[in-house]
């Protein structure tokens, strides 16, 4: 596991507090944190929505699957799917190596661009590893 000081955590993001992140503007993406990726380990299978698929604050949308575990993926915004990051079918371990670019996992259209403003920016979302850590 990463040191808290080691984590990559890009400003140009939004957090929430089940380590999803939501890029403003468009297209939106939505991925998961270093931390996230870190504490998973090697990703074996990405199960994705299909595109069309309505996303709600706070409900599940998919799957990763690691080495490890099989962890859900919750949506941190409501939006549509319009395209998901069809690499990871072949390349799981993209969002790994690249969580914040390549390892993206879907895009949506934004129900409500508010929403965004609701989530943790990177400090806020730093102090939140940190206390989740010091819990476990």
């Amino acid at each position: 596991m990463k040191e808290l000081n080691e984590l990559n955590l890009p400003t140009n993001v939004k957090y929430d507090a089940d380590h999803e992140w939501v890029s403003p503007g468009a297209p939106c993406r939505i991925g998961i944190s270093d931390f996230a990726q870190d504490a998973l380990g090697d990703l074996t299978f990405v199960e994705m929505p299909e595109v069309g698929a309505e996303l709600t604050k706070g409900e599940e949308f998919g799957t990763l699957e690691s080495t490890k575990s099989v962890s859900p993926l919750m949506s941190p915004v409501d939006g549509k799917v319009t395209a998901v990051n069809e690499a990871l079918s072949d390349d799981p371990g993209l969002v790994n190596r690249d969580p914040y670019g390549e390892g993206w996992i879907v895009e949506v259209e934004l129900k409500n661009t508010a929403q965004i403003d609701t989530l943790m920016d990177a400090a806020a979302y730093k102090a939140h590893v940190e206390k989740e850590s010091a819990e476990h």
